[in-house]
Formats: C-alpha cells, sequence, structure tokens
C-alpha cells in the first residue's frame, strides 16, 4: 500500500482517491453460533491496518503466553467475563460488559474465560505498516491440550 499526503493532490486526483476508498467500505453483521465451539473467532473486517474478530469462548477458552509485534491490539467485552494474566500468571486485570483491555505490541500476556455463560470479545487488532517484518504472533508457551483444531493456533 503507497502512502500519499492527499493535501497534496490536485481536486481531481483527491476526488479519485476518495471514491475508491469509498469502494471498500462494508457493513459488518454476524450470526451468533447456535452451539459454539470451545472457542470461535469470526472475523467481521480486515485490512492492511487493522482487524476485528469476535472471539465467542464457552467451556474454558484459555490460551497460552504469547506476544504480537508489528501491531497493537484492543480487547472488549461484549458478554461475561474475561481474566488476562501476565508474566508468571500474574492477573493483569479482570473485565465484565462494557470494559476491556489495550495490549500493546511485545506485552506479554494470556487470558480465560471467567464466570458463567459464554465469552463475547471483540479483538481490534492494529498494524504498525513501519514494522520491518510482518506482523506475528509468538508463543512463548505450547498451545492449551484442547487446541487441536489448526484454525486456533493461526493468528
Amino acid at each position: 500500500m503507497n502512502v500519499i499526503d492527499v493535501r497534496k493532490l490536485s481536486p481531481e486526483a483527491r476526488e479519485g482517491y476518495h471514491q475508491e476508498a469509498e469502494t471498500r467500505m462494508k457493513p459488518i453483521s454476524f450470526e451468533m453460533p447456535v452451539n459454539p465451539k470451545r472457542k470461535e473467532i469470526i472475523t467481521l473486517c480486515k485490512s492492511d491496518l487493522q482487524k476485528i474478530n469476535l472471539q465467542v469462548l464457552s467451556d474454558g477458552g484459555e490460551n497460552n503466553l504469547h506476544y504480537h509485534t508489528g501491531s497493537d491490539t484492543t480487547w472488549y467485552v461484549l458478554e461475561g467475563r474475561v481474566k488476562f494474566y501476565g508474566v508468571g500468571d500474574e492477573i493483569i486485570g479482570e473485565f465484565g460488559k462494557n470494559e476491556g483491555i489495550f495490549i500493546p505490541g511485545g506485552s506479554r500476556y494470556w487470558f480465560e474465560k471467567s464466570g458463567d455463560g459464554d465469552l463475547q470479545m471483540l479483538q481490534m487488532v492494529a498494524y504498525d505498516r513501519t514494522y520491518p517484518t510482518k506482523p506475528e504472533r509468538i508463543n512463548l508457551d505450547a498451545h492449551k491440550e484442547w487446541m487441536t483444531d489448526e484454525t486456533l493456533k493461526v493468528y
């Protein structure tokens, strides 16, 4: 993706810039899984700059200690409760409906569903286009035993 200073474009070129961008606007909707697996990841939208997923966690749903390079992530709880942990299983925080946490790239963490009922969280990832390599997830601990579905190992 080329970075351009829109302010320096001619009025005609600026109009073309806007029209092209507007063709990529996308309404967002989803259907909640009827019988969700332990963890469902539903991508709501994705671009070069951001990705927004809805994660639905039923029984357990914990993941492993890891961090991300080249991106920052915000987690926002829509339903249920979640506990976030850092190194040595130190509790970073527990969050409920309309609460969440911002996790800068490089921060080590893992989380698990807490409380009754399913957990529904928005996962909003912002990518750093200046990062020298493709952003990736770096696992510090092995994936949990229940994570047998390959799609749960790809982030």
